[in-house]
């Protein structure tokens, strides 16, 4: 009989330092965040330590005072074994192995916590490799302090198995590094020619129109896609859930057939290098005709939220692309009072949006419909006779035109039709070349 192993629980205590020019609702929203990317990868916040400051210790991120008690936290006799110290900040690798000596355990800054959260979350062989890539972009400078720890196997050796004359150990690892990350990239540039032959081929098949949505981690994207294709895309109250892009057709479907695309969910000071190493999945969102920037309406901090997403979008030059706001989650703010009155205010201030929640069915047909209008904007109207004796063409215009109206004459049929002007001269060269 097979025991079911159950992974032992892991604990963690948060420090993070408040600058001078960052006020207290920022830092605290910051915090909640770290607290809850550390949920993600199953790891418990049972305290967190907090030290004003107008800069960070060059030595060891926080002052002495601070370091020596949250060394005396972590070596108290308690109920939880600290496993790791969650720094809110990306630290340099001396401050890091600093603090970590000093306070005795194991320390994660931000980054490190962000980029083992996309290493376990990666699915897709495209993901996987580019989150090695921002890893060991991570790791490199890091390995000389890593070294320091070690103790002696990181000094200078003599020239054998590989190494040149006198070349370190850390100095061979800073080699292989290099090596590796110049593997995995033209891994990803071979995967990116395919996927623009996979999907210049798909679109090349019928006219198709896309859609991406983008945003913060966990602001309803993913429910959001599933309600709006029907697809069974994976749903989880956890940041970053998902991280490979989805792309699936809006349903029911439409005309032009419109193709929704899900992208991997932003953050406050998302590592440049994961933006970096994230291009290919985020080129979905530079290639869409429109995006659907999705925000949590029932989030305090929605307006950092969406400057943040703002600011990406702006990186990857996808900030001059028709955008739709959806204030999503209106559920979640209360009542139907609260509901009525939040409402109002977001299209005081953000006249165009769509505040709906994914989860009730009239809010996301009237967004299907938004989408659907969006994309019909360019359509022109105009009538196709089909001869009886061509009826086979008959699903080419259902599946490329919005049929208006059908009548039948005694040589045929005739429909009012509504498509794109290249589609519909298209079916009517193919329809005059059979009368």
């Amino acid at each position: 009989m097979q025991r079911e192993v159950q992974e032992k629980p892991r604990y963690a205590v948060v420090a993070a330092v408040q600058l001078p020019n960052v006020s207290d609702v920022e830092f605290e929203a910051s915090l909640t965040e770290l607290r809850e990317l550390a949920k993600t990868l199953g790891i418990t916040v049972v305290h967190t330590f907090i030290q004003k400051r107008s800069g960070f210790d060059t030595n060891g991120y926080l002052g002495v005072g601070k370091r020596q008690e949250i060394h005396e936290y972590v070596n108290a006799a308690s109920a939880h074994e600290i496993d790791a110290i969650l720094v809110d900040h990306e630290i340099s690798p001396s401050q890091a192995r600093n603090l970590e000596v000093e306070v005795g355990c194991e320390v994660m800054d931000r980054t490190m916590v962000i980029l083992e959260i996309f290493h376990r979350n990666a699915r897709s062989r495209a993901a996987r490799a580019q989150v090695e890539i921002a890893r060991l972009g991570y790791m490199a400078p890091r390995l000389r302090e890593a070294a320091k720890l070690a103790g002696p196997q990181g000094r200078q050796r003599s020239g054998t198995g590989g190494r040149g004359a006198g070349e370190s150990h850390t100095e061979l690892d800073r080699r292989k590094v290099r090596d590796r990350i110049a593997e995995l990239q033209e891994e990803i540039d071979a995967m990116e020619v395919e996927r623009k032959t996979q999907r210049a081929r798909r679109q090349g098949r019928q006219s198709l129109a896309g859609v991406a949505l983008v945003g913060y981690t966990n602001a309803g994207k993913s429910t959001l896609m599933r309600a709006l294709t029907g697809s069974e895309v994976l749903v989880a109250n956890k940041l970053f859930a998902t991280l490979d892009t989805t792309v699936r057709v809006l349903y029911p479907e439409s005309v032009p057939r419109v193709l929704v695309s899900d992208t991997v969910g932003f953050i406050k000071n998302l590592p440049h290098g994961l933006v970096a190493s994230f291009k290919s999945t985020l080129d979905e969102a530079l290639d869409a005709e429109l995006l659907l920037h999705v925000i949590d309406a029932s989030d305090p901090g929605f307006q950092r939220q969406l400057e943040v997403t703002d600011h990406v979008l702006e990186e990857i030059g996808a900030d001059v692309l028709p955008r739709l706001r959806v204030f999503n989650k209106i559920d979640h703010v209360g009542d139907a009072d609260a509901q009525a009155e939040c409402e109002a205010a977001l299209r005081a201030q953000y006249p165009d949006c769509v505040v709906m929640s994914a989860r009730r069915p009239d809010d996301v047909a009237k967004l299907r419909q938004k989408i659907v209008t969006f994309f019909q904007r360019d359509l022109v109207a105009a009538e196709l006779f089909l001869p009886w004796s061509a009826q086979q063409w008959r699903k080419d215009i259902y599946a490329n035109c919005e049929v208006l109206e059908e009548r039948a004459e005694d040589e045929g049929a005739f429909f009012h039709v509504r498509g794109e002007r290249d589609t519909l001269e298209n079916l009517r060269e193919q329809f005059e070349q059979v009368r």
